[in-house]
């Protein structure tokens, strides 16, 4: 019983002496706890930069449609606007990873509309255009005061004096021009040794430029015009093939016959119908082109299979001259890293410019004269045959310029 009471007395000191430490210890861990940690707001993500808006407008007018020559070619009305909607496409793919935009307006004058004051209304930061016009229309608008700081893209005409005499500084060209045709047929037909040209020539002003180009390209290459006639018989397709040809074709003798008909009103008259048994070249028969739908190599084959998906059609010249300025545009837009006119145009006609066509090798634009360099299809109607400028012609800068005007016989001289 002693032991317990002492063991409990001194136990209840030792209690009682430890509750102060006790609360002591609790009221220090009170004390001196951190205070909680303020929630740090998450910082807000930077807006992302806005895009570059390169605005591009394509300008046609529609046409009355021909009389039909043939129901194998219907009339197309606005061709050329699927190739541009095609290669803004195409733009804004690579947009996405430059920072730009590219944004087609599209301004389609109607048949007898006044085409000078539609251009005339455009917006003034409305300054890279692609036309899809006859030339005269062409030159009337690059001369307009609505032109100024403005530049002008030609995807439709092959007029050589458009690359001349009539060149002007802001309007570029898509399309060969006809000495550039007349020059890829006259190097495969010295390639072939089919040196002796017969040429007939239609009515229509248009077939009288064509001709005159070939005169040239067969000077240039030393090729000899044996005879040239005018077609002055009618257009009616049978008697065309019972008697007209073979009596206009009897001449002596030639290699090859050359035809100077663009809107086809008799051209196709001519094969298989000739007094002697010879090839056709020139707006038929063997053509030559910018873009053919029997095209399939280097890629071509896919550009194809997307245009008619998207048409229902191959694609056609003036699609394909549509299709590259909208891409030369965006080339330049990219490299200049710009949407103004002055760096757009300076980098076009630059030696750092570089467009693929689909053609093999990379296209540019000539500084001389505004036009586009670039390979020229050799087709039949259902065969590629060849692609100029054909080997073995050498030029010091670019066989590209052995076709068309080289800048030593330019009569462009708005530099």
């Amino acid at each position: 019983m002693k032991l317990f009471y002492r063991w409990s007395r001194w136990g209840l000191i030792a209690a009682l002496l430890t509750v102060p430490a006790i609360v002591t210890a609790k009221s220090v861990s009170k004390a001196t706890k951190a205070p909680p940690a303020k929630q740090e707001s998450k910082p807000t993500p930077a807006a992302a930069p806005a895009k570059q808006i390169v605005k591009i407008v394509y300008f046609s007018q529609e046409v009355e449609a021909p009389p039909a020559l043939s129901n194998l070619d219907p009339f197309i009305q606005n061709k050329g606007l699927v190739g541009a909607e095609l290669a803004v496409a195409d733009n804004n793919t690579t947009g996405q990873f430059t920072g730009q935009q590219y944004d087609l307006q599209k301004v389609i004058v109607p048949v007898g509309g006044d085409a000078l004051q539609a251009f005339s209304h455009l917006a003034g930061d409305s300054s890279l255009v692609v036309l899809n016009l006859p030339a005269e229309t062409q030159l009337k608008l690059a001369d307009s005061p609505a032109a100024q700081g403005k530049l002008l893209f030609d995807a439709s005409s092959s007029d050589d004096e458009l690359r001349a005499g009539q060149c002007r500084r802001n309007l570029l060209h898509l399309l060969p021009s006809r000495a550039m045709r007349a020059d890829a047929l006259a190097q495969y037909m010295l390639k072939k040794r089919w040196q002796k040209w017969f040429l007939v020539t239609g009515r229509e002003s248009a077939d009288q430029a064509f001709a005159a180009a070939i005169k040239r390209a067969a000077k240039r290459f030393g090729l000899k015009l044996v005879a040239e006639k005018a077609w002055s018989n009618d257009f009616d397709a049978r008697r065309t093939a019972q008697s007209d040809v073979p009596v206009f074709t009897q001449i002596e003798d030639y290699d090859v016959l050359v035809v100077a008909d663009e809107q086809g009103l008799f051209g196709e008259y001519l094969d298989y119908r000739t007094w002697l048994p010879r090839p056709v070249i020139g707006t038929q028969g063997l053509v030559a082109t910018s873009w053919h739908r029997t095209h399939e190599q280097w890629g071509a084959v896919q550009l194809q299979n997307r245009f008619k998906d998207n048409t229902g059609r191959w694609m056609e010249e003036a699609d394909y001259g549509a299709y590259l300025a909208v891409r030369a545009i965006g080339e330049a837009a990219v490299r200049s890293k710009s949407n103004q006119v002055a760096p757009i145009r300076d980098y076009m006609l630059s030696d750092k410019f570089a467009l693929q066509g689909y053609k093999g090798m990379p296209l540019s634009f000539r500084a001389w004269d505004g036009q586009l360099r670039q390979p020229i299809l050799l087709a039949a109607p259902r065969a590629l045959v060849s692609v100029a400028p054909i080997e073995g012609f050498l030029h010091p800068k670019t066989e590209l310029d052995t076709l068309g005007y080289d800048q030593p016989e330019t009569g462009c001289h708005f530099q």
